[in-house]
């Protein structure tokens, strides 16, 4: 049987009932832990995402149980399956729609590259208009990839400084995208 790994507490000052903590490390334990994902799935990664919000995987054991189908209340895009270029748009219009801080999650060679479809037609990775964080390879992935990408994004929420997104260098990649 496997350990329980628990969530060690940000560094700190502890004493007789009380710990401090700077509030980027204490934000960031909270994001991390209270992901809203908006699943956009097309095909096959779809079905396997189901997998994993069903009771054998719970996603919801890493703060995630609420998906959300309205962009303004979800911080975590998870692109899943075949996108076509008729669709980028719809795509970008739903990045944009989504409030700061957000992530955004491929989910499958065909988010991630096109996968198998190198066809006029299929988008050959979402990088193409919107910035993406986390890459799950796979056709497609398992349940477990999924939560290790969820887990991945957990991290990067749970480290990423409060003004990151303000700085010059993140403004430069948005511009990259025609996004202001």
């Amino acid at each position: 049987m496997k350990e329980v790994k628990i969530v060690e507490a940000p560094q700190g000052h502890s004493g007789s009932g009380f710990f401090a903590t700077s509030f980027d490390e204490a934000i960031g334990l909270a994001r991390s832990y209270s992901l809203w994902p908006l699943p956009f799935a097309t095909s096959c990664c779809g079905i396997e995402f189901m997998a994993t919000m069903g009771a054998h995987y719970d996603i919801s054991r890493f703060g995630s149980e609420r998906p959300s189908f309205s962009p303004r209340q979800a911080d975590l895009l998870m692109v899943m399956g075949t996108i076509a270029k008729k669709m980028a748009p719809v795509v970008k219009q739903v990045y944009l729609q989504m409030a700061e801080p957000r992530w955004v999650m491929a989910v499958g060679a065909c988010a991630s590259s096109g996968g198998i479809f190198d066809t006029y037609s299929v988008l050959q990775g979402i990088d193409r208009i919107i910035p993406v964080d986390v890459y799950v390879p796979g056709c497609p992935p398992r349940p477990e990839q999924i939560i290790d990408g969820l887990m991945q994004i957990q991290y990067l929420a749970q480290n990423e400084k409060l003004r990151r997104r303000n700085t010059d260098e993140y403004q430069e990649l948005l511009a990259s995208y025609n996004i202001q």
